[in-house]
């Protein structure tokens, strides 16, 4: 049975053509999400961010691993900005679904800081999941349609967190 994830870390082109390359991940959709605008629209999306919805198969792949690899290829101790994105848009928020999902966040935001890898503390908001409005085709899978298309996010192979003991 497939778990719905929901992550913001910037422009979400980016961290939709990493995560959806990951084991277990069934299908990605960028949209906008944790704001205050009705059917938000890239341009009229009030306070949302940037996000990413994931389906998964949690028996190939953890949320914990998701939360890695998203805390690996975006910058999570910047406020409101990724690279040269700035803007409430563009701030890192983990989407809960579940009392679960709230619970692995926040040992996996605690492990990051614990980690000492970024150089500042974690400004990643951790919120209930609320709408998600689906962004427009152009925006979907924008990577794989431009390769060589604008993206602030990259794999960072040498980021590892240790593991819990």
């Amino acid at each position: 049975m497939s778990e719905r994830a929901v992550l913001a870390g910037g422009c979400f082109w980016g961290m939709q053509d990493l995560i959806r390359k990951l084991p277990g991940v069934e299908k990605t959709r960028v949209g906008y999400t944790g704001g205050d605008v009705e059917n938000a629209t890239y341009r009229n999306h009030g306070t949302h961010a940037e996000g990413i919805e994931i389906w998964f198969d949690p028996a190939k792949t953890s949320y914990r691993k998701l939360l890695e690899v998203f805390f690996q290829i975006h910058d999570p101790t910047t406020v409101n900005r990724q690279g040269n994105d700035v803007g409430m848009s563009y701030r890192s928020a983990i989407y809960f679904v579940t009392d679960d999902q709230r619970a692995e966040a926040m040992n996996t935001i605690a492990d990051v800081d614990a980690s000492g890898l970024w150089p500042g503390k974690v400004v990643t908001e951790v919120e209930p999941v609320g709408d998600f409005w689906e962004a427009e085709p152009e925006h979907q899978d924008y990577l794989e349609r431009l390769p060589n298309g604008y993206t602030c996010h990259f794999a960072r192979p040498d980021w590892v967190l240790p593991k819990r003991g």
